[in-house]
């Protein structure tokens, strides 16, 4: 057994974050005014390719903002994939919407694109693709389908930062893109969030609706309805720094997959992550199917690999099952199903070592062996 458990992913906080943060509180910015805001936001954006940016809470956040940005509210539908986790649902029915299950495919576990017309009612007004596990969801035929059909897209990119479809950034493709900075996202503040767009007058709505409803004059509002969705100078400050090194961060996730692809290559039991040729997979989490035929079901396998000192995590479970969707499910998404039951991360952090990638890898060898 490992001397240490080998986690599922650890944050990196550098020189420049420590710096930065001092900066905030040698000047008192502390709290959600201070120059990082703006300067996170712009520099954030502009790395997405966008030209507007505003910060948030949280990604969770992020999304809600989106959804009340283009108007959705009682009455409306949302289509979204059920293989996600809850926090891009959730704000659909915060604001009243209806979300539509979508399944998705087994391959790159995004939402099957083939569906979604099949979905589409007269009471749809978005699509929400999610980018699940750092590979990019198919988006020239979602935005096609949206523009002939009158639908706004939304990306939740939480977990594609600088991942690439055909060239072009996860999260500047939709109306809205958003992203998440919690502590294991490739990009982190700890907690917290942001929308970006080319749109000015969406990301003016979002920024708005984040901080209050404040109009020209404070204290103040001409919102029957804002939120307290502000991030922390301290939590920009901390973001700029890891923004700056992004494409170090991702290199080492793209070099990691590529040495557990090499290292498991050899079990036809185990199925490892794809990478469509249009896409730039930024591997967020190295995710793992258990193929039919395997010695061991999911569960016992994470169990197995805990026992020798591996961390890992199930994927997300459908949400058209859960039981906080009950009155939405139609309990019609069988391959979100199959990857619930099927799926796990390997330790997917951007410290590990390539030693620490050959012992996992070893010990899914020795574990599947046992059987």
């Amino acid at each position: 057994m490992a001397e240490k458990m080998i986690p599922v992913n650890e944050p990196y906080l550098g020189d420049e974050e420590k710096r930065l943060v001092a900066d905030c509180m040698e000047a008192g910015w502390v709290s959600s005014a201070g120059r990082y805001i703006g300067l996170f936001e712009a520099e954030f954006a502009r790395y997405c390719d966008c030209a507007h940016g505003v910060t948030t809470s949280s990604g969770t956040a992020a999304i809600h903002l989106a959804l009340k940005a283009l108007g959705i509210g009682p009455g409306d539908e949302v289509l979204v994939p059920s293989f996600t986790m809850a926090g891009s649902v959730y704000p659909i029915v915060q604001c009243g919407a209806t979300p539509v299950f979508v399944d998705s495919e087994l391959e790159t576990y995004n939402l099957d694109v083939s569906r979604l017309a099949d979905k589409i009612t007269p009471s749809s007004k978005a699509i929400l693709v999610v980018h699940l596990y750092g590979h990019p969801a198919d988006m020239d035929p979602i935005m096609e389908l949206a523009q002939r059909t009158g639908l706004w897209v939304i990306e939740d990119a939480a977990e594609a930062h600088g991942a690439l479809y055909k060239g072009r950034k996860a999260g500047s493709i939709g109306h809205l893109g958003c992203f998440s900075f919690y502590a294991n996202k490739i990009v982190t503040t700890g907690e917290g969030g942001m929308v970006v767009s080319n749109d000015a007058g969406l990301v003016e709505k979002a920024r708005r609706l984040k901080d209050l409803a404040h109009m020209g004059e404070r204290f103040h509002h001409d919102l029957p309805e804002a939120f307290n969705y502000r991030m922390t100078n301290i939590q920009a400050a901390i973001g700029l720094g890891q923004l700056h090194r992004i494409e170090e961060t991702i290199s080492r996730k793209i070099a990691n997959a590529e040495l557990y692809n090499e290292r498991l290559s050899d079990l036809a039991v185990i199925r490892t992550p794809a990478c469509k040729p249009w896409a730039k997979n930024v591997y967020w989490m190295y995710g793992v199917v258990v193929q039919p035929g395997a010695p061991m079901d999911k569960s016992t396998f994470m169990q197995e690999l805990r026992k020798d000192g591996v961390d890992t995590r199930s994927f997300f479970y459908p949400l058209d099952q859960e039981p906080a969707f009950s009155r939405f499910s139609h309990n019609d998404c069988p391959n979100a199903k199959v990857l619930g039951e099927t799926g796990l991360y390997l330790p997917s952090g951007q410290t590990l070592t390539p030693e620490q990638i050959e012992y996992v890898s070893e010990s899914v060898h020795r574990v599947l062996a046992r059987q």
